[in-house]
């Protein structure tokens, strides 16, 4: 397993740590194919939830820019689809999945944590998604599902920071607990896991699902694929 990414077993929890606090836990290309493989691996090893976390300051700081530059277009372009083939991996898991974000959270790494089907995050947590920034349309649909379409326009419009006491508000995250009671609610979702066989469980969660798999990687292909991504990128790294 990836050095930037430790799996635990915890009863019948698989918990994935983002392990790149120097990085603020940014999502390079080793660690999305880790998780991909990590959350694939869980429900085949037994495990009921997936548990997903960051060490460090926050949860994760998203996309990692580090040595973009060095890519072309098409390199970049492939790392978005796995990102959200990462993201539509959560949310289909017939696993009950559990994102637990603190800190400052961007792009991507929301995007992960909105994936997930209970989402916690600390009183100090923030969230910011600026890939519409450079064009790139990623989780949006996922995001508006939770919020709604309005709220959802108007945070993304602005590439907003919205705190996590509004997040709550928002229905984006669903449960506001301080980091001391996370193993309380890892507990809790052992528990309302373990209230249903596995294949009742993922019978569950296929027919309450609005994932539209095709159609999101179909909107991000076409976004990242218009010409000109680096140019894009460059300029929103200038700004920001």
């Amino acid at each position: 397993m990836s050095g930037a990414l430790r799996v635990e077993r915890r009863g019948p929890a698989q918990v994935l740590t983002l392990t790149r606090p120097e990085k603020m836990n940014a999502l390079s290309a080793e660690l999305v194919e880790a998780l991909i493989a990590a959350v694939d691996a869980a429900p085949a090893q037994g495990a009921e939830v997936i548990v997903l976390r960051g060490e460090g300051r926050n949860f994760s700081a998203g996309f990692d820019f580090g040595d973009w530059e060095a890519q072309s277009e098409g390199d970049l372009l492939l790392r978005f689809v796995r990102i959200e083939t990462l993201l539509q991996r959560v949310a289909a898991s017939p696993c009950l999945t559990v994102g637990l974000a603190h800190g400052r959270n961007f792009g991507a790494g929301v995007d992960l944590f909105g994936a997930c089907k209970w989402r916690v995050a600390a009183p100090d947590a923030a969230f910011r998604m600026p890939g519409l920034k450079f064009g790139l349309v990623l989780g949006t649909r996922r995001f508006a599902a939770l919020v709604g379409a309005e709220r959802a326009r108007a945070i993304l419009e602005q590439a907003s920071v919205f705190d996590a006491g509004q997040a709550h508000r928002d229905g984006f995250v669903s449960h506001l607990a301080a980091p001391d009671s996370w193993p309380d609610l890892e507990r809790q979702a052992a528990q309302a896991a373990g209230a249903l066989t596995g294949a009742a469980r993922a019978q569950l969660y296929a027919a309450l699902s609005a994932e539209q798999p095709d159609i999101d990687l179909a909107r991000l292909v076409r976004s990242a694929a218009e010409p000109g991504l680096k140019a894009r990128v460059a300029a929103y790294l200038q700004a920001r």
